[in-house]
């Protein structure tokens, strides 16, 4: 049985989490028509092929809010996109905005406050849970005509060939061979495909790991967002919505290396009196602590983000610290920009993957 539907495509995005599946969406919404390839000269849809390794469900329910669950921060410019191209309006009930920010040094008396009115916008950023935005692509993508989704399938190998690339692809049980004008790489590394096409990438290690988890608190936030630092590097406070009348946030406090197994060993209250310490009451007594992560520091720099017929998107690309929040609204605005080109080249029948329009 055939992995997917096709022998060629336009263009096979490798990775359906928030990078690949934006793209696949803005793609789709465009409307682009090729030229066919079988000399009939008429115009199709352009052929889109999104693989991803994990299951995906394209019709599981609109993911619900969780005290536990994982975190982005957006810009105001990211969800400034993200309401051009239809995709808000659905989930911006459940994000949380930011206000106004709080910056602070412990043991120092001075802060700096930064505010969305001296800004004239309506808020500096939002906080939204990943799987939200996630189900949110997926429900564009489960009515896209342009798109197949091929999951629960490896990308193996990437062959470059004189136009294009030939795409190996491996369920486990089956393999198989398309090709393709364009790979766009989006699938943060996991694979190893960077390492197999002599794709280095740099990593410069900060030192410290960074503690994630979601905690909860006796007073509003009042969509204040908070960074903190420390002795042991920064410490954030992202506002979240409530749940079940909790106020809530997501944490990102910074550890040095060797302090932060411990502090995941820690019981919740001895946690939670630590983080006071270091935090202060400013959202009054800290009351729950949610699953606790550490994860290093690293930034991450591929030495080669395009080739002809290939280009490397979000955290394959570059991955940098989250203390600034930085990391999928930088991605986000590549994806925009490539999602440009690619209309554009569509539009004009010029080759995708034509290395001096990337």
């Amino acid at each position: 049985m055939s992995l997917c539907q096709a022998k060629h495509y336009d263009l096979v995005i490798v990775g359906a989490g928030m990078v690949g599946a934006s793209l696949a969406c803005i793609l789709d919404k465009a409307s682009l028509k090729r030229s066919q390839k079988d000399n009939s000269q008429k115009e199709g849809p352009l052929k889109i092929l999104l693989v991803e390794s994990a299951p995906v469900d394209l019709n599981a329910p609109p993911a619900q809010p969780s005290f536990d669950a994982r975190t982005t921060v957006l810009s105001y410019g990211t969800v400034d996109y993200l309401r051009k191209q239809g995709f808000w309006q659905a989930i911006e009930n459940h994000a949380a905005a930011i206000t106004r920010i709080h910056v602070s040094d412990q043991g120092r008396l001075g802060s700096a406050w930064l505010s969305h009115e001296e800004q004239g916008v309506e808020a500096l950023g939002y906080v939204i849970e990943n799987r939200l935005l996630g189900s949110q692509f997926n429900q564009v993508l489960s009515t896209a005509e342009s798109i197949e989704l091929c999951h629960t399938v490896k990308v193996s190998a990437l062959i470059p060939k004189t136009t294009g690339m030939a795409v190996q692809l491996d369920s486990g049980s089956a393999q198989e061979e398309i090709t393709t004008e364009l790979v766009v790489l989006a699938e943060g590394g996991r694979s190893g495909l960077c390492e197999k096409l002599g794709i280095q990438r740099h990593t410069e290690s900060y030192n410290p790991s960074a503690i994630i988890a979601n905690v909860a608190f006796s007073k509003s936030h009042e969509n204040v967002a908070y960074e903190r630092f420390t002795p042991d590097g920064p410490l954030a406070l992202l506002p979240l919505p409530d749940i079940d009348n909790e106020h809530r946030a997501a944490l990102v406090w910074t550890q040095k290396s060797n302090e932060s197994e411990a502090l995941l060993n820690l019981s919740d209250s001895e946690f939670l009196g630590l983080l006071q310490q270091a935090f202060g009451t400013r959202v009054g007594d800290f009351t729950r602590v949610g699953q606790r992560h550490t994860y290093p520091l690293n930034l991450i720099k591929a030495e080669e983000q395009v080739r002809p017929g290939l280009v490397l998107l979000g955290n394959v690309a570059h991955s940098l610290h989250p203390v600034a929040g930085q990391g999928f609204n930088l991605a986000y605005r590549d994806t925009m920009r490539l999602a440009e080109l690619l209309i554009e080249a569509a539009n004009n029948d010029s080759p995708l993957g034509d290395i001096a329009m990337l």
